[in-house]
């Protein structure tokens, strides 16, 4: 069996979520000792060997090209037995049978952006790659529903599939080298991510300035990651509330710093009102941070009992839950242990694992 995978996601030094997803289905099927292309393009590549893994350049003129021509002629010329798309897309007329991986649908009608002809177009095309897919796998049954719902394919063709854990992900010292790069000191609380409307950042900012005056001098807000449009008007709002010296905005973090950075936080907060799973604060359970998340989407089935949950479009509800791990040292401790001990449960065989037994049985023209 050969195993094809599009690998545009894998660039070097700061990996992206699907870029995660990727290398640990690679990792787990070098483990098994499949064979494995990754088709990419010019910029694509892993940062380190696995053996049996090998990575294919595909040049085409644009995206179009490289998804419907390029892709199925490198498919064919080296008899793939079975393709894994990270994205919602895939060739249409594949050599072989495709596997897509739908993370979530927020690629359709976005809250906050009005764009009817777009979002038809972008549906009629995701209905078509999911009816020729042999098979969908998805993170969470929240975007399970979703799939089913807005997509019309069977319940039977979507299987759910946590996302895998790095192994690089656990309890680590938080150096000095790191505190310098990134401009941060303990006792900080952290998120990790980008700052797109459905994270609900302000609200968390705004919950960050409503803190007891003790905690918020004692404690900054770090918001790390990508800041694309909507920075600025973040680091505005921390101003007019009196809080931009306490509010760190420490840009994208490089792989190799995250673990240090979660386990140097106070406690780890993601507020966000939409997630088809919240792959960060597993990572952060994963380096002992305490969790305060959304009890929106897909985040109650990743954090279960081990973080708390709290409407986080109520400022004054996360302001409370925020103060209570800030000013509970056994709570805290408590939230480390059950966060720890929740994401032991995300093992190899529960997640990328299983993601292999269904391109096994794609491949062997058995149900999913």
């Amino acid at each position: 069996m050969r195993l094809g995978v599009d690998g545009r996601e894998l660039r070097p030094g700061v990996r992206t979520g699907i870029g995660r997803y990727l290398l640990e289905v690679l990792r787990a099927a070098s483990r098994a000792g499949w064979p494995c292309v990754v088709y990419g393009d010019a910029g694509a590549r892993l940062d380190y060997a696995l053996p049996g893994v090998g990575v294919s350049v595909l040049r085409a003129p644009w995206t179009q090209w490289w998804d419907q021509v390029s892709l199925p002629r490198a498919l064919a010329r080296d008899r793939t037995s079975v393709f894994l798309s990270p994205y919602y897309k895939a060739p249409l007329r594949a050599p072989c049978p495709v596997v897509l991986t739908i993370h979530d649908l927020y690629f359709i009608g976005y809250p906050g952006r009005h764009r009817p002809v777009y979002d038809a177009t972008i549906t009629r095309l995701a209905r078509l790659y999911a009816a020729r897919s042999t098979a969908i796998v998805t993170d969470s049954e929240y975007s399970k529903r979703s799939i089913v719902t807005r997509l019309g394919v069977s319940s039977s063709k979507v299987s759910v599939i946590p996302v895998a854990l790095g192994p690089e992900f656990r309890p680590v010292p938080l150096t000095a080298a790191v505190t310098t790069r990134y401009g941060v000191a303990p006792p900080y609380i952290l998120y990790v991510g980008n700052v797109m409307p459905h994270k609900n950042l302000p609200r968390l900012i705004r919950a960050f300035a409503l803190l007891p005056d003790t905690q918020r001098r004692r404690h900054t807000l770090v918001l790390a990651g990508g800041h694309g449009d909507g920075g600025p008007a973040l680091a505005r709002l921390a101003a007019g509330l009196g809080v931009a010296d306490r509010v760190i905005f420490p840009g994208r973090v490089e792989d190799q710093d995250l673990p240090a950075l979660y386990s140097g936080a106070a406690l780890y907060a993601l507020p966000s009102l939409e997630e088809g799973f919240g792959a960060t604060v597993l990572e952060a359970m994963a380096c002992g941070a305490p969790v305060v998340a959304s009890n929106r989407a897909a985040l109650p089935e990743v954090v279960a009992d081990a973080g708390l949950l709290c409407d986080a479009e109520q400022e004054l509800e996360l302001a409370a839950m925020l103060a209570r791990v800030l000013s509970d040292a056994g709570l805290a401790e408590d939230l480390r242990r059950r966060g720890l001990a929740r994401a032991g449960l995300f093992t190899p065989e529960r997640t990328s694992g299983r993601v292999l037994e269904v391109l096994r049985g794609v491949s062997e023209g058995r149900e999913a």
